[in-house]
Order: C-alpha cells, then structure tokens, then sequence
C-alpha cells in the first residue's frame, strides 16, 4: 500500500529488520527493492510479548524500517477532543506578526540537538543525594499574569531582532486592531 495512506496516529514504534543469515537475505532483499521500486510500504503481523502487531515494512538503507501500528480502538478520534474548541476570529495583523515569528523561528530538523533537560536534572539530583550533598527545594514561580497575545507577538519580534528597528515595517505601522480602534474614537 502507499506509506501516505497510514494516517501518523496509527504510527506505533520503529524497528530495524535485517535478514536472519544467508538463507533468508535474497528473499528480504527481493522484498525491500520491490517495494522500494513500487514506492509502497508491506503490511505484515509481529508478536512482541505475547500480543500481535500489525507492521508496516518500508526500504531504509540496505534494510528495512519496520513500524508497529495501533489497531483502530488504541486511536482516539479528534473529534472527542477538538469539538468543543471554538471557531475564532482572528486579527489579520495578529495572524501576520505570528506568521512572520515563525519565519524568523524557522530551522531544521536536527535530533541531536534534544536534549532531556527533565532526566538530566534527576540524574544531577541523584548523584547529589548519592553524595551527601544537601538537596534544596526549587522556589514556585507565582503564576503568570494573563497578557495581551498581541503585545507578547510584538515582544517576541522586538527580542529576536534584538530591537524594534529589525521589525517588518508593515507590522510595525500597523498597531494592533484595538489600537486602531482607540486612534479612530480620538479623532
């Protein structure tokens, strides 16, 4: 079947398959290069701890990517949870200085750059314990106040240029649209 039929919420877990020796490696390999040729990805089953698996089979490299899939009833449909979210209307304005935080925020894909910041600092506390050091408790941080998305939008922009000058003119000039509101009654 074509990889762009599977829907991302049925991707489970990924798995490297190689053949298993000589016997099987022209079989495996006629396998990868069909579908590779034929641009679609193999559906076959798997058992892992007592439970069948349906997987997906797609070429990677000199082998093959093997991806577990989730059965229908493991997919909750988004309708559960995106319903009750409002329709909004939102400020041309606000919509073009987030689009333009995006571009300036845009980069690359690149994993060995993630960082688990939260088990780092649990091994630190571990060792400290392990140590003897003293643990001191982090201090809570008081709720954030509630502000403007407009004004923060226009923050972000101002920080990452580093002043307002870097600022898209149009955005700039602009002003939000309550601002607009409060020039027209004043005149």
């Amino acid at each position: 079947m074509p990889k762009k039929e599977i829907d991302e919420l049925y991707l489970n877990s990924p798995y490297y398959i190689i053949p298993d020796g000589e016997v099987g490696q022209q079989a495996f390999t006629v396998i990868r290069e069909a579908i590779k040729r034929e641009g679609m990805v193999a559906l076959g089953k798997v058992v892992f701890t007592s439970r069948e698996h349906v997987i997906a089979l797609e070429p990677r490299g000199k082998g093959l990517l093997g991806t577990t899939l989730r059965y229908p009833y493991e997919v909750r449909q988004e309708a559960e949870y995106f319903n009750e979210i409002p329709e909004e209307k939102i400020p041309k304005d606000m919509l073009e200085l987030a689009s333009h935080i995006v571009e300036t925020k845009t980069g690359h894909f690149e994993p060995q750059k993630f960082e688990d910041q939260y088990e780092d600092a649990l091994k630190e506390l571990i060792q400290k314990k392990q140590s003897g050091q003293p643990i001191e408790r982090p201090e809570r941080r008081e709720p954030a106040e509630v502000i403007n998305l407009m004004d923060a939008l226009r923050r972000s922009v101002e920080a990452s240029s580093g002043s307002a000058k870097g600022q898209a003119p149009s955005l700039k000039a602009r002003g939000s649209q309550s601002e607009r509101r409060k020039k027209k009654k004043s005149r």
